[in-house]
C-alpha cells in the first residue's frame, strides 16, 4: 500500500470520527508547502475553549494568555482605567483645600495681617490648584481609557483571528502525530477538556472585572500577619538549637579552614611579589600558551599599579580555598552520580536549591552557625560554588560510551582501571568546563562574602557601593573581572587557543 493511500485511510478515519470539513482541511495543508490559509470558525469562536477540546496544549496557554491579558485591559478600561486613582486624588485634595479655605477665612476675619492667615491663605490656594491639577490629570486619563479599551478589544479579536486561522494546521500535525502512534481516541473533540477551560474562564474573567470594578476587593491576599510572626520565631529557636547542638563541630570545621585560608594567603600575600608574578606568569604560558600569558601579563600590571595586588591575593587565597573544597567534594560526588542514578535523583534537588536560593538568603543561617568572618564566606562560596561541578561531572560520566567500558572489560581492566583511566579522562572535558564554572561562581561570591567579614577585592566594591563612589567600585569590579578572566583562561588551557 502506497505512503499516499495510507494517509488518504488515515484521513478518512479521522473525518469519521470528526468531519468531512476536517478531511479537506488536512489534504489542502499536505498538498502544500508552507501555510495554507484556512479559517477555523470553531476555533476563532471559541478560542482556547476549542483548543483544549481538540487537546492542543502547546497552542492552548499562549491563547488563554492572550485572551485573559486582552480582558484585563478592557476591564481596567471600562474600570476608570488611571483615572480612578486620579479621581479619588482630586477628591482628598478638593476636600482638604475646602478645609483648608475655611481656616483661612476664619484666620482672615480675626486678623487678615498675621503670617498663619497668610499661610493658610496661599496653602488654600495652592492646594485649590494641586486639586484641578489632578481633575485634570483624571479627564486625562479617561480619555485615555478608551484608547486601552480599543487596544484589549482589538488584541481578542485578533487574537481570535489568529487562533482561527492557526487551528487547521495545528490540528493538522496532532492528526499526524495520532496516525503515527494509532490512538483513534485523540481524533476526537473532548467535551471534557473543552468544560474545563470554559471553567477557567467563566472564573478569571468575572473576578478580572470585579477586581477593577472596586480595587480593594482582590487588592491584597488575605493572610494573617501573625503566621508569618510566628514561623519566623519558631525558625529563630531552631536555628538557635541547631547552632547549640554543632557548635563544636562548626569550631573544628572553622580552624580547619582558617588554617588552609592561612596556609594560602601568607604563600601569596608574604612572598615576594616578583616571585609571585614571575610564577603566575610562568604557569600562565605553560597551561594555556602565550597569548593567555600577555592577558596575565596585563592583569597583573593593573592589579600591581593601581594599587589592588595585595587585595588581589587575599581575594585568590578566599577563593583558592573555597574553589578547592568545593572540587574536591564536587568531583567525587559527581562521578558517584553520574554511576547511580538513585544517587543522582537524591542529589539534584539539592543542587537545584543551593543555585536557586538567593546567596543573601543561606547568609543568614551561615552566620548562625559560624559567626561573621572569613569561614563563613567561604563556606557561603561553597554552598554557591559546588553545584556547576557536581553536575557537569555526573554529565561526563553518564555521557561515556558503554562501548568504551565494554572493550575495557573485554581486556579484563578493573573497576578501577575502568574509572582512572577509560571514563576519567573520557569525561575530562565536561569535568574541566564543570572546574572552570566552579571557579568563576565562587569569585563572583567576593563581594557578598565581603559583607560577613571577607576580605579582598570585593571589600572595596561594597565600599565603593555605600559611599556612592562610582570611579573607586568601577577600578575595583575590573580588577575582579581581570582576575575571573585570567583563572578561567589558564584552567582551559590550551583548549581555547
Amino acid at each position: 500500500m502506497s505512503d499516499h493511500t495510507a494517509r488518504d485511510e488515515a484521513i478518512d478515519r479521522f473525518a469519521a470520527i470528526n468531519s468531512t470539513y476536517y478531511r479537506r482541511a488536512f489534504r489542502r495543508i499536505g498538498e502544500r508547502r508552507g501555510y495554507v490559509p484556512s479559517l477555523n470558525i470553531a476555533a476563532a469562536v471559541l478560542g482556547p475553549v476549542w483548543l483544549a477540546g481538540r487537546r492542543l496544549w502547546s497552542a492552548f496557554w499562549p491563547f488563554l494568555v492572550a485572551d485573559l491579558l486582552a480582558v484585563v485591559l478592557i476591564a481596567f478600561a471600562l474600570g476608570g482605567g488611571a483615572s480612578a486613582g486620579q479621581s479619588a486624588r482630586a477628591d482628598r485634595l478638593e476636600t482638604l483645600a475646602a478645609t483648608r479655605l475655611l481656616e483661612a477665612k476664619t484666620a482672615n476675619d480675626r486678623d487678615a495681617g498675621t503670617p498663619i492667615a497668610k499661610s493658610l491663605t496661599r496653602s488654600a490656594a495652592a492646594l485649590e490648584q494641586a486639586a484641578k491639577d489632578a481633575r485634570q490629570a483624571a479627564e486625562d486619563a479617561r480619555t485615555g481609557a478608551w484608547l486601552v479599551a480599543l487596544l484589549g478589544t482589538g488584541m481578542l479579536a485578533a487574537s481570535r483571528l489568529v487562533a482561527g486561522g492557526l487551528a487547521n494546521h495545528i490540528a493538522e500535525r496532532r492528526f499526524r502525530a495520532w496516525r503515527l502512534e494509532g490512538d483513534a481516541g485523540k481524533a476526537g473533540f473532548s467535551h471534557l477538556h473543552a468544560a474545563g477551560a470554559a471553567a477557567l474562564l467563566a472564573i478569571f474573567v468575572p473576578i478580572v472585572f470585579l477586581h477593577f470594578n472596586d480595587r480593594t476587593l482582590f487588592d491584597a491576599f488575605p493572610s494573617d500577619p501573625a503566621w508569618n510572626s510566628g514561623a519566623a520565631a519558631w525558625l529563630d529557636r531552631f536555628i538557635a538549637a541547631i547552632s547549640s547542638a554543632v557548635s563544636p563541630a562548626a569550631g573544628t570545621l572553622t580552624k580547619a579552614i582558617n588554617g588552609m585560608l592561612g596556609v594560602m594567603e601568607g604563600i601569596l600575600t608574604q612572598t615576594p611579589w616578583p616571585v609571585v608574578m614571575a610564577i603566575i606568569l610562568a604557569i600562565a604560558w605553560q597551561l594555556a600558551g602565550f597569548r593567555v600569558f600577555l592577558l596575565t601579563f596585563v592583569a597583573i600590571s593593573y592589579l600591581a599599579i593601581l594599587g589592588y595586588w595585595e587585595k588581589s591575593m587575599q581575594t585568590v587565597a578566599l577563593l583558592g580555598t573555597a574553589a578547592l573544597i568545593s572540587i574536591a567534594i564536587g568531583i567525587p560526588l559527581g562521578v558517584l552520580c553520574g554511576y547511580n542514578r538513585r544517587v543522582a535523583a537524591i542529589v539534584r534537588p539539592l543542587l537545584d536549591f543551593m543555585q536557586t536560593m538567593p546567596a543573601f538568603v543561606y547568609l543568614i543561617p551561615v552566620i548562625a552557625l559560624f559567626g561573621i568572618g572569613k569561614p563563613s564566606g567561604i563556606i557561603a562560596t561553597i554552598i554557591f560554588g559546588i553545584p556547576p561541578v557536581v553536575r557537569l561531572t555526573a554529565l561526563g560520566i553518564a555521557s561515556v560510551p558503554a562501548s568504551v567500558r565494554e572493550a575495557a572489560v573485554a581486556f579484563g581492566a578493573s573497576r578501577t582501571f575502568i574509572l582512572f583511566k577509560v571514563d576519567l579522562p573520557t569525561a575530562a572535558p565536561s569535568i574541566m568546563a564543570g572546574v572552570s564554572q566552579t571557579i568563576l561562581m565562587c569569585l563572583s561570591m567576593v563581594v557578598i562574602a565581603a559583607l560577613i567579614g571577607a576580605k579582598g577585592l570585593g571589600e572595596d566594591v561594597l565600599h565603593a557601593l555605600q559611599y556612592a563612589a562610582q570611579g573607586q567600585g568601577l577600578l575595583a569590579g575590573l580588577a575582579i573581572l581581570l582576575c575571573a578572566i585570567v583563572l578561567d583562561r589558564v584552567v582551559q588551557g590550551r583548549r581555547v587557543q
